[in-house]
């Protein structure tokens, strides 16, 4: 070999290396970003599904709690709760008994021997008038009257988080709904069943109307001959001394809600974007929904706790949480809902993998589909002939199917849809076992 040769050979080794030194530079440049991508994806759509979580709760907030017509059609059932219904008629006969004296009055007509027995007359008239205050709020009447009042209140309410009234200022940081209609209606029931509790006849509106006069405890006050309390029948719905921290929290859920929503989506797309595997991407989102979702629902359930914490234990508070409930029914259902997506969206990116189990699992689902298409192919044709021997069995059966549905179903529009399913159910059969040749049949 000549110098020469030996000259280019070793210039071929030097660029040789070369070469493998940028390749080698390029590969672990690569290796980086690759890893630098996965560990930015993983934390965006953490990110994201805690985002996604919390843009569910501010719009259910935005549409339910700061909407005072949809509150107000969440809110018209309570009075047929039991537990709500039992706490605001303890509350009203209270008010009732307080204006009115019960006890004393019954003292100044008995006998001085007979005092004793004032206690156990007062205690069988409360069961009267607590009965009389249960019947007027499960009343059809009562009905407009309980829309209103929450109308008013959820206005008020509203009024004073967005910074819009100078009444609590006055209150003292507390907001209250005043429950002076529903007493108004008792004791219009109370005047004609019991006329000799008041000693005289008293005149009071009828406000089954729904209509609420301005001066409805001037009213009160001239029919019973009393000076109500400042606070008479005015039951506390928020006092707890935070009113400029819920004024902010409103106020910037409103103004940024909007922005919230998009920026969820724009997470969600970068995500997805920088993502080297976006099936792993997406399994993650799956399962971090769950877990956002849940932990969600553990702060709700605290703030839960909290509120009712500050109603007096027993019958009080049994009927505040009712209220509550009713209340976060839809949310909880939202979240139950995100629960199931977040699952279903993990099981399916996991089932769709690569790896030996999700390999295994759809070899197990495929023979399984196929047994399943093999039976049904031979029990297909054998169907309708089974179907027109037994075709009263078979309509029988629907009914029944149809009935048990019906009962465990609440809402008018799944009773329809399973009229109309039966319906269709009944008339298919029915032509299938006609169109059938007599040899069949």
């Amino acid at each position: 070999m000549t110098t020469t040769d030996t000259e280019e050979v070793a210039r071929l080794r030097a660029e040789v290396s070369a070469l493998q030194t940028r390749l080698d530079t390029r590969q672990r440049w690569a290796f980086a970003i690759a890893a630098l991508r996965r560990v930015a994806a993983a934390v965006l759509i953490t990110v994201t599904a805690f985002a996604l979580v919390a843009s569910v709760v501010g719009l259910w907030a935005a549409t339910t709690v700061l909407n005072t017509d949809r509150f107000v059609a969440t809110v018209a059932p309570l009075p047929q709760d039991p537990q709500v219904a039992a706490a605001v008629s303890e509350y009203a006969t209270t008010e009732v008994f307080r204006v009115l004296d019960v006890e004393q009055r019954i003292e100044a007509v008995l006998p001085a021997q007979a005092a004793f027995v004032a206690g156990p007359i007062t205690g069988q008239l409360r069961d009267g008038v607590r009965r009389t205050v249960s019947n007027v709020l499960q009343s059809d009447r009562f009905q407009a009257i309980w829309v209103e009042l929450n109308r008013r209140a959820h206005q008020r309410v509203l009024a004073i988080v967005e910074g819009r009234s100078e009444v609590v200022v006055a209150q003292g940081d507390h907001v209250d709904i005043d429950l002076l209609p529903l007493i108004n209606q008792v004791l219009r029931e109370l005047s004609a069943e019991l006329p000799t509790l008041f000693g005289k006849q008293i005149t009071l509106p009828d406000l089954s109307s729904g209509a609420i006069p301005e001066n409805l405890r001037l009213r009160v006050e001239q029919a019973l001959g009393v000076s109500l309390p400042a606070n008479f029948a005015q039951f506390t719905l928020y006092d707890s001394g935070r009113l400029w921290q819920v004024q902010q929290a409103v106020e910037g859920a409103k103004r940024n809600l909007a922005v919230f929503v998009i920026s969820t989506i724009l997470l969600l797309i970068i995500a997805l974007v920088l993502s080297p595997w976006r099936r792993r991407t997406l399994l993650q989102l799956g399962l971090w929904l769950v877990v956002a979702a849940v932990a969600v629902t553990a702060v709700l359930r605290a703030v839960r706790d909290e509120l009712l914490a500050q109603v007096p234990s027993g019958v009080y508070r049994d009927g505040a949480a009712a209220a509550v409930t009713s209340v976060f029914s839809l949310l909880r259902e939202r979240g139950t809902q995100l629960i199931w997506i977040g699952a279903l969206l993990a099981a399916v990116c996991y089932l769709i993998g690569p790896g030996r189990g999700p390999r295994w699992l759809r070899h197990q689902l495929g023979r399984g589909a196929s047994a399943a298409g093999r039976f049904g192919r031979t029990a297909g044709g054998r169907a309708p002939g089974w179907i027109a021997d037994h075709l009263d069995v078979v309509r029988v059966g629907g009914l029944v199917v149809a009935a048990v549905l019906a009962l465990l179903l609440s809402s008018w529009t799944a009773l329809l849809v399973v009229v109309v399913v039966l319906a269709v159910f009944e008339v298919g059969v029915t032509l299938l076992a006609r169109s059938l040749p007599p040899s069949e049949a």
